[in-house]
């Protein structure tokens, strides 16, 4: 109740943010919110449901409700984005994106108490300083890894290095803050099991390697391919339809497979479908791009949604939904109730911290090799637009938003390289998930019988 409740006021002031400083406060009382709240939905399942078929569906209705809600979110949020709303400023429909969680939070947190039992209370308290370093850290390394991937600065700017420096050193500080306290925030000997182990550490991988997906090929069929952003949250509904129904068939499957199998197959699926994002191409020379200018049409008018994107799309979803539902089960497998919210906590906190630095280190590879190719061919969009009918290149600085030649230039440049970019920032996905996916097949040894039992194991306590 209180996660959601937090989540709902951090979204209220989201949405009517009048700076800079409040918007990002707010965002970050949002993950405050989600942080709360999130552990203890797992934790929920966890105490409620007995381990074997009961469970397995219950985690197959999470990972389904993940995986849909991502989705779901992209065209909720295209839709509300592009609304002519005038709260503030014009065009002011983004601010919807935040003020629609605040019903819906507030109306789940007062329905919690009537569909949801108490757990029981634990003693312990707030390891405030493994909190400070450890959020210090992964703040410090992602600024780091983001300004990297800047050409401004790169990788030699004395931000960067003190950055990257910093986040090693809060992180090392918090490893052994957690080795000391009485209650840590990362309780390790969590990790004594290997299965679980290996099930923390994929789910860490996994997920960072998918957001490549949505990161990346979101922004290729929005700025290359000319999608207007509903039309491009629709584009992601079968990703909703197709995790929806794997995580359906593979709750059956776990009560006769071992988990190694099926999420082993679903990481190799995952892997195919990165891989078959990284084949997307589209005619990328400065020349290129001026011909796309002068006929009007988009650079990725050639590339087919139904064919080259929409097969790839299913194929993720799948894998995926086969993957998150066995991953969650072997994760919180035989730890002891009163630990149920620790388990459930740095599952949570594993795909968080894997999203947040998997997605800096694609963004900075993707930046990287796209500021490399605009270098290459915005010389030739320069030459060829001084040459271009004044009436035309008014037109397409209005379309592009861009106020001045320059700022044409280099817009054109930025769309004519993305796709090179993406191409290599799925590939870097490509290795990430087979990273997770060998951490299965070696790592992940626990049988379906055993998933089906809810004995704890010995010594497994955390608290």
């Amino acid at each position: 109740m209180m996660g959601l409740s937090v989540f709902a006021v951090a979204s209220l002031l989201g949405g009517l943010a009048q700076s800079e400083a409040l918007l990002l406060g707010a965002r970050g009382l949002q993950g405050l919110g989600a942080a709360l709240a999130s552990p203890a939905a797992l934790a929920l399942i966890t105490t409620t449901f007995p381990a074997g078929p009961p469970r397995n569906r219950a985690f197959a209705v999470y990972a389904a409700m993940s995986g849909a809600g991502a989705a779901v979110g992209l065209i909720l949020g295209g839709w509300l984005t592009g609304l002519d709303v005038h709260m503030f400023n014009p065009q002011d429909g983004w601010r919807l994106t935040f003020l629609i969680n605040v019903p819906i939070g507030l109306v789940a947190a007062l329905l919690a108490p009537r569909f949801l039992r108490e757990s029981q209370s634990h003693a312990g308290q707030l390891d405030v300083p493994g909190a400070l370093a450890g959020t210090g850290g992964l703040l410090a390394l992602v600024y780091g890894l983001t300004r990297a991937g800047n050409p401004a600065y790169g990788w030699s700017d004395g931000w960067t290095i003190a950055s990257l420096a910093a986040g090693v050193a809060l992180l090392v500080l918090f490893f052994m803050v957690e080795f000391r306290v009485e209650h840590p925030l990362l309780p390790f000997r969590i990790f004594m099991n290997r299965t679980r182990a290996a099930s923390f550490i994929a789910m860490m991988l996994l997920p960072a390697a998918m957001f490549s997906m949505f990161f990346f090929l979101s922004l290729f069929i929005q700025n290359v391919m000319g999608y207007s952003p509903l039309k491009a949250g629709f584009a992601f509904l079968p990703f909703s339809i197709c995790i929806v129904i794997s995580a359906g068939i593979v709750s059956n499957l776990a009560n006769r497979i071992d988990p190694r199998y099926i999420a082993g197959v679903g990481t190799l699926m995952a892997s195919a479908a990165l891989y078959g994002f990284s084949r997307l191409s589209v005619p990328d020379s400065g020349r290129d791009v001026l011909n796309a200018v002068a006929s009007g049409q988009h650079l990725g008018a050639d590339v087919s949604y139904w064919t080259q994107i929409l097969p790839f799309v299913c194929l993720m979803a799948l894998g995926m939904g086969a993957v998150f539902v066995p991953l969650t089960l072997t994760a919180v497998h035989h730890v002891r109730p009163e630990d149920s919210g620790v388990g459930s906590g740095v599952l949570n906190t594993m795909q968080q911290v894997g999203g947040a630095l998997g997605l800096a280190v694609l963004s900075t590879v993707g930046s990287h090799f796209t500021n490399d190719h605009i270098g290459k061919i915005a010389p030739t969009i320069g030459r060829g637009l001084s040459s271009l009918d004044p009436a035309a290149s008014s037109a397409v600085m209005e379309k592009l938003g861009v106020t001045t030649p320059d700022a044409l230039v280099g817009a054109l440049a930025y769309v004519g390289s993305f796709p090179t970019g993406a191409t290599h920032g799925f590939l870097v996905g490509v290795f990430m998930m087979l990273a997770g996916s060998a951490i299965v097949w070696l790592f992940l040894d626990v049988k379906h019988e055993e998933l089906a039992t809810d004995a704890p194991e010995q010594g497994v306590h955390v608290g």
